[in-house]
């Protein structure tokens, strides 16, 4: 199974919406199916502060990741944040995830970013031991924290 990637255009908007919606089931997150439009359209759009890769054939994605980008001094440079990875439930256990969170960082440092971050549930422990498997690493001196606005 190839996890081809294909960075998604607004003609894309209809097939990533269910995915979307699927993951955010999925993962407890309410948010209604206006904001998940009007939050993945500029994306598709070209906003320059993140993009959406469908994973396998662009017709029937298996899934889907978001990436957004930031700076960092820390890091000396652009970096990006996983926002959201997403691979179908028929289809897991598959590597599929595994070759995209090894492929597309090394894509990303040719094209300039200097980390690439993700947060997980801590709970999900099979979960980190895919993203360890991938080069991630928890910051033990750090925790995510979020103020929404």
């Amino acid at each position: 199974m190839s996890a081809a990637l294909k960075l998604a255009r607004p003609e894309d908007l209809d097939r990533l919406m269910g995915l979307v919606a699927a993951f955010h089931a999925e993962s407890g997150i309410e948010q209604d199916p206006d904001q998940r439009r009007n939050a993945l359209a500029p994306l598709l759009e070209g906003i320059p502060h993140g993009c959406v890769y469908l994973i396998g054939p662009g017709r029937a994605p298996l899934g889907y990741i978001v990436l957004t980008f930031g700076w960092s001094i820390e890091f000396g440079g652009m970096d990006g944040f996983v926002d959201e990875i997403y691979i179908r439930p028929a289809v897991r256990g598959r590597g599929i995830a595994t070759e995209v969170l090894l492929a597309l960082p090394k894509a990303l440092a040719g094209a300039g970013l200097t980390a690439l971050h993700l947060e997980v549930d801590r709970a999900k422990v099979a979960t980190q031991n895919l993203y360890a498997r991938t080069g991630f690493k928890p910051r033990e001196r750090y925790m995510l924290m979020s103020k929404p606005l």
